[in-house]
């Protein structure tokens, strides 16, 4: 008895709720994603240098459980214009968005901050290969998820694409040899002797031409 009765207040008290069932379909009544979601995977933008973070090494598509991504570096053309750190940076990249398992293995082993697991879930498809994701369509995920998450990189001072300072050079420094007291001597007595030849008083010639040997 005492348990039917604890079951009749649990059912009319939730009888008195207010439905939490989310109709999917329509886009005003859909339930907000929370921040810690793991959607499919995207590429970050660095746009202190408007390049992508990705510099290719490949990392993540060797420790793909699923190998489900590919991807191509080149020679960065910022760098050689002193406008990027990155010597390398991604030319191609593709995901199999339909092989993905939403692991996150990419995410933990890229050390450049340069893939998150966004909140892009929507991309069902009817054909087999339809979600094969490129580059451009990969960044467009990833600026969405950083505009909506105020994302911040992990490391930004190690990952930052803008050049560091170059310290200014300094001017060579000339350096003069020391005078023995051997040398000194003899070049006052070099003065001496050519103060007697004019006449002159050695002892003026040496206080005028060397006044602090004294």
């Amino acid at each position: 008895m005492i348990g039917f009765l604890e079951g009749l207040k649990i059912t009319l008290k939730t009888a008195g709720r207010k439905p939490v069932t989310a109709e999917y379909p329509e886009a005003d009544k859909r339930m907000e994603v929370q921040q810690r979601y793991m959607g499919f995977p995207a590429l970050t933008w660095d746009y202190d240098v408007s390049e992508p973070y990705c510099t290719g090494c490949m990392v993540c598509i060797r420790n793909c459980p699923t190998q489900c991504m590919s991807a191509q570096m080149k020679d960065n053309p910022l760098h050689a214009e002193d406008k990027s750190r990155r010597r390398k940076i991604i030319d191609e990249f593709e995901i199999n968005l339909g092989r993905c398992i939403l692991c996150g293995i990419c995410v933990d082993v890229c050390n450049f901050d340069a893939i998150e697991m966004s909140h892009e879930h929507e991309l069902s498809k009817y054909e087999r290969d339809g979600n094969r994701v490129d580059l451009p369509a990969l960044l467009d995920m990833g600026k969405a998820y950083q505009a909506s998450t105020a994302w911040k990189p992990r490391q930004p001072e190690k990952n930052s694409g803008v050049p560091k300072p170059k310290p200014a050079k300094k001017a060579p420094s000339i350096e003069l040899a020391p005078v023995s007291a051997a040398a000194l001597e003899h070049r006052r007595a070099a003065i001496r002797a050519r103060a007697k030849e004019r006449g002159g008083s050695a002892d003026a010639e040496t206080q005028t031409t060397h006044p602090t040997d004294d």
